[in-house]
């Protein structure tokens, strides 16, 4: 299974993965709602009363509001009243009181009010939900991708035991054979089998450790909400090293070119912020009086629209504010501390990320100097080995310097293994620090 099929899987069917979608969902659904405090609406306020066959009254107010983004909002209504004991100033044409006008907030409230507010932080966080989605899917592909490093690395390993554990017993039956036909010494031959036996416990153990992180790896695995348990037939890639790039899309990456203002990390709490600085506009607005001019054209008749006249009219002031503004003030207040507290965050992510980019460019450097350098030490060690088994076959050598020989080539290739690994777990942190959201996958 390649680390692009791999990773493709994980990031197309993992349940966090898909999970990461219902932030997107959650922001469109808080957006609907918010736009909904701008939706027209009918009000109707009916009331009647009767008593011992006397109608009171029976007074029905029907009226049809449309706010705006500011604060202002038309509306248009009917009065229709009738009764004995009706108040006068309720008293209307027989076919009832037709009304159009509209009521303005001209203090708190005009420029910003909380619908406006409301509905402006939900356009803000459903720009947030995808960048909040984008990192937690890059979490998920980051854990994702060094489950799949541990399990290339011991199935590596494995393969180098497995190597091993069959060159020690072809090693084993041919000093046996010799043994037998007089040539070596039996000494030779427990020598050679206590080699044999060292190298089926080293696969032996081995293999117990890819079963269990095979299992591991299988926790990222599922299809169509059903995990998949991964079969043993099924192996890692043996090269790595450019498909990892190209996969988790950090290829050609330079640290010169690296621009942290764009990070997904850092524009999610600009987002916070600019929330955050919507509020603290909200609560100074809500530093200024109340103030409410409304103003109504009346007329009997709705369907003309030259019965409306200024001469006939219902309106009033409505204005009303705190003495001290306790409350208010420290809302406010409140409100500048969120915001400090949240650009203090902000700065420390950011030098915190520019530093830990910087220093995984510095891993990658010396990592790749380390593969080329380990890279010559197991080409080295083979020849060794391979020269003293030479010797061996025409008696100027021992098996106990084959063993030796064979032993440092073994812990070359288990530290070229190693390395490989460090330098793919420094690319995979790379891609988490830069937090890549992989489109080709």
């Amino acid at each position: 299974m390649s680390f692009r099929e791999y990773m493709g899987f994980v990031k197309a069917h993992h349940p966090i993965a898909r999970q990461a979608q219902l932030l997107i969902d959650g922001g469109q659904a808080n957006l609907l709602r918010s736009r909904g405090g701008f939706d027209p609406k009918i009000e109707v306020d009916y009331d009647r009363k009767e008593f011992k066959g006397t109608e009171y009254y029976d007074q029905l107010n029907a009226m049809f509001k449309i706010p705006t983004w500011y604060g202002i909002e038309f509306k248009a209504g009917v009065e229709r009243n009738e009764g004995t004991f009706l108040d006068p100033s309720n008293t209307v044409p027989e076919n009832g009181l037709y009304n159009a006008g509209v009521s303005v907030n001209l203090g708190e409230g005009f420029l910003i009010n909380d619908r406006m507010a409301t509905l402006r932080k939900a356009k803000i966080y459903n720009e947030q939900s995808l960048v909040d989605r984008d990192l937690l899917v890059n979490a998920v592909l980051y854990e994702a991708a060094l489950a799949y490093f541990k399990w290339w690395q011991i199935h590596e390993e494995y393969k180098v035991y497995d190597q091993f554990y069959v060159n020690a017993q072809i090693r084993f039956q041919a000093v046996k054979s010799s043994f037998q036909a007089g040539d070596k010494a039996a000494i030779d031959t427990v020598e050679a089998s206590i080699a044999a036996q060292n190298r089926a416990l080293n696969r032996e153990q081995a293999r117990i450790q890819l079963v269990k992180q095979r299992l591991e790896l299988s926790n990222f695995l599922w299809l169509n909400e059903v995990p998949v348990e991964l079969q043993p037939n099924i192996v890692p890639q043996s090269d790595l090293n450019t498909e990892i790039d190209t996969t988790l899309e950090i290829y050609g990456f330079a640290l010169d070119e690296f621009t942290i203002e764009n990070h997904p990390k850092l524009r999610s709490i600009n987002f916070k912020i600019d929330q955050l600085d919507i509020d603290r506009k909200l609560k100074a607005n809500k530093l200024l009086p109340k103030l409410t001019l409304d103003y109504n054209f009346l007329s009997p008749e709705w369907n003309e629209f030259n019965s409306f006249q200024t001469s006939n009219y219902k309106g009033g002031i409505t204005f009303s504010m705190p003495l001290f503004l306790r409350k208010e003030r420290g809302d406010l207040k409140l409100s500048q501390i969120k915001i400090a507290d949240a650009q203090y965050d902000l700065a420390s992510t950011q030098l915190e990320i520019k530093n830990k980019v910087t220093s995984i460019f510095n891993e990658l450097d010396s990592y790749n100097v380390q593969v080329n350098m380990i890279t010559d030490i197991v080409a080295s060690s083979q020849i060794m080995l391979t020269g003293e088994e030479r010797k061996f076959e025409l008696g100027d050598s021992s098996l106990f310097l084959i063993n030796s020989r064979e032993i440092k080539l073994i812990d070359s290739k288990l530290k070229e293994i190693n390395t490989y690994k460090k330098l793919f777990i420094s690319k995979a942190n790379l891609f988490k620090s830069l937090a890549v959201m992989p489109e080709n996958l």
